[in-house]
């Protein structure tokens, strides 16, 4: 969310005035961007807090999906496994069941009707992408700038975001409940918006490795795309 003040400044200061007025308009700026700062501050340590510890995740979801005339294109729901760092496995139940897997190096995408999977470079396929703050291991900072939105739902909301130009991501919203990541929002460079509900979350409960591994041997189509 933008928050924009040098138009309001500037007409403090623009005015006939005395220097006093001025002095009081320059640091009634300096308080304001001091508190814009310390809210940026405030949204990058809420994200940290939430995946400080976070070693495991296990989560029912459900995907919505818009065009960029927020006409609803997909509804879709299954289960998220979440290993850091580095490894996740998204399981969408029918009627579109396919799978999502990285296993730290490569990402996977296994179309379970058609017994086909196409995999890439972890690290291009996840650039500036929820799943790279899901399951990363670094500070927020290193990769997405924070700052706050308006709350309307009792939810407290974050925008990331990506600092790395080459991705297909402009926006990442986060919505956090008392205990869990509830929402997570992701717009694209085609206008296209992406809304994830999470419930059920157990966070840092035992997952077996075998979650993050794909069988080739039982695919008829094992494609690299890169």
């Amino acid at each position: 969310m933008a928050v924009t003040m040098s138009t309001a400044t500037h007409a403090l200061v623009a005015r006939r005035s005395s220097p006093l007025r001025v002095l009081v308009a320059i640091l009634l700026f300096n308080v304001l961007c001091g508190t814009v700062t310390l809210a940026f501050a405030q949204s990058e340590q809420r994200v940290n807090d939430y995946l400080d510890g976070l070693t495991s995740l296990r989560a029912q979801f459900e995907q919505f999906t818009f065009n960029a005339e927020r006409t609803q294109m997909m509804e879709s729901r299954g289960t998220l496994y979440l290993q850091r760092p580095g490894r996740f496995r998204w399981e969408y139940d029918a009627p579109n069941r396919q799978v999502i897997v990285a296993d730290g190096n490569r990402v996977y995408l296994h179309d379970l009707e058609l017994q086909q999977v196409s995999h890439q470079s972890q690290r291009r396929a996840l650039s500036g992408t929820p799943a790279l703050l899901l399951a990363g291991s670094g500070p927020i900072e290193e990769h997405f700038t924070a700052s706050p939105i308006a709350s309307t739902d009792g939810r407290e909301w974050v925008e990331l975001i990506p600092k790395e130009t080459d991705t297909d991501v402009v926006r990442i919203e986060l919505g956090f409940g008392s205990e869990h990541l509830e929402s997570l929002i992701m717009e694209d460079t085609f206008g296209q918006t992406t809304r994830l509900n999470f419930s059920e979350a157990e966070r840092n409960t035992p997952l077996s490795p075998e979650l993050f591994k794909i069988d080739q041997r039982a695919m008829d189509d094992f494609l690299a795309i890169d």
